[in-house]
């Protein structure tokens, strides 16, 4: 069974080329599971990562869930899935921090084996989360900005490929141009000249 953690590219093209089996043999249940299954730890991981509150993770971490599944019939397949599921976990991540100061709702999956695989993925890594070690970079992440944030998540810790990455940050789902690929390029070699710095001055880095 393949597993995002242990992926290589060449294992993340034959999963990604079994999802699409599965979507063509109209097993859209089966296609979802393995989905979360697949990529869910690394969701996981990332939005614990962007929204640094484990309870509020959860519950946007269901959310995406709960949206890949009800998008996957829409999905179509002009690009790698897990871009795809990144672009919804940003999306859902963005819908959090507009709502984060209203009363946190829980978001019940209607489908029940789903949802337990949910509480299974956010879990086990959620166990792993809490024996990582915090270093000063983090927290200078954190004082970036949101969209700054996403960008330094997707490209440094998901390893997005350039064009998955532009796909997953952009506002649509129009195939990314090369000029905005470059300018997502350009931005984050400054972000990383900014984080270098700021490193520097709190003595992190000599």
């Amino acid at each position: 069974m393949y597993g995002s953690d242990a992926m290589t590219p060449t294992e993340r093209e034959g999963f990604e080329r079994e999802l699409r089996a599965r979507f063509d043999a109209g097993d859209l249940s089966g296609a979802t599971a393995a989905i979360v299954r697949g990529y869910g730890p690394e969701l996981y991981r990332f939005l614990v990562a962007m929204v640094r509150d484990a309870d509020a993770a959860d519950d946007v971490f269901a959310g995406t869930c709960e949206r890949i599944w009800r998008g996957l019939p829409q999905f179509r397949w002009d690009g790698a899935c897990r871009a795809w599921c990144y672009a919804i976990a940003r999306h859902e991540f963005l819908h959090w921090t507009e709502r984060r100061d209203r009363q946190r709702r829980q978001i019940e999956l209607s489908d029940a084996p789903l949802s337990r695989l949910v509480v299974e993925i956010r879990s086990t890594t959620a166990a792993h989360l809490r024996t990582d070690v915090k270093d000063g970079f983090a927290e200078l992440r954190a004082t970036l900005a949101p969209e700054d944030q996403l960008l330094l998540q997707l490209r440094v810790d998901a390893d997005l490929p350039w064009r998955d990455l532009a796909r997953a940050l952009a506002d649509d789902d129009r195939e990314p141009t090369p000029n905005q690929v470059a300018a997502l390029r350009k931005r984050y070699e400054r972000l990383k000249r900014e984080l270098q710095a700021l490193a520097r001055a709190r003595g992190l880095v000599p």
